[in-house]
C-alpha cells in the first residue's frame, strides 16, 4: 500500500558532513580554550586593585564583554549572520543601555512626593 520513504544515508553526504564537523569542532575547542583562559584572567584580575571599585568593575566588565562576544559570535553563529541580525542586536543593546540609564537616573535623582 504505502511504501515508506528511503531514509538511508547517502555516503557522499556523510563524508562532506563529517569533514565540516571536524572543522567546526576545532574552532569550538579553540574558543572554549580561550574562554577558559579568560576565566582565569578574570579571577586573577579580581585580586588586583585598580584604584577604585568603579575601575575594578570596568575592567571586569571589559573582560566579560570580550567573553560574551566570543560566545555570541562563535557558539550562537552570529559571525556568519546577515545585516538584519546585527541591526536587531544593536537595537537590543541600545534598548538595554536606555533601561540602565533610566535606572541610573531614578537611583540618583528619585521622584519625591
Amino acid at each position: 500500500m504505502n511504501n515508506p520513504p528511503d531514509v538511508s544515508p547517502d555516503p557522499s553526504e556523510h563524508e562532506e558532513y563529517a569533514h565540516n564537523v571536524q572543522k567546526h569542532v576545532r574552532g569550538y575547542l579553540m574558543v572554549g580554550a580561550t574562554l577558559l583562559v579568560f576565566t582565569g584572567v578574570t579571577v586573577a584580575l579580581s585580586y588586583v586593585n585598580f584604584g577604585t571599585q568603579k575601575a575594578n568593575i570596568a575592567v571586569a566588565m571589559l573582560v566579560a564583554t570580550f567573553k560574551a562576544g566570543l560566545v555570541a559570535a562563535i557558539f550562537m553563529h552570529l559571525a556568519a549572520e546577515k545585516r538584519l541580525i546585527y541591526r536587531v542586536l544593536i537595537f537590543t543593546g541600545l534598548f538595554v543601555f536606555a533601561l540602565f540609564w533610566l535606572t541610573y537616573l531614578a537611583w540618583y535623582n528619585p521622584i519625591v512626593r
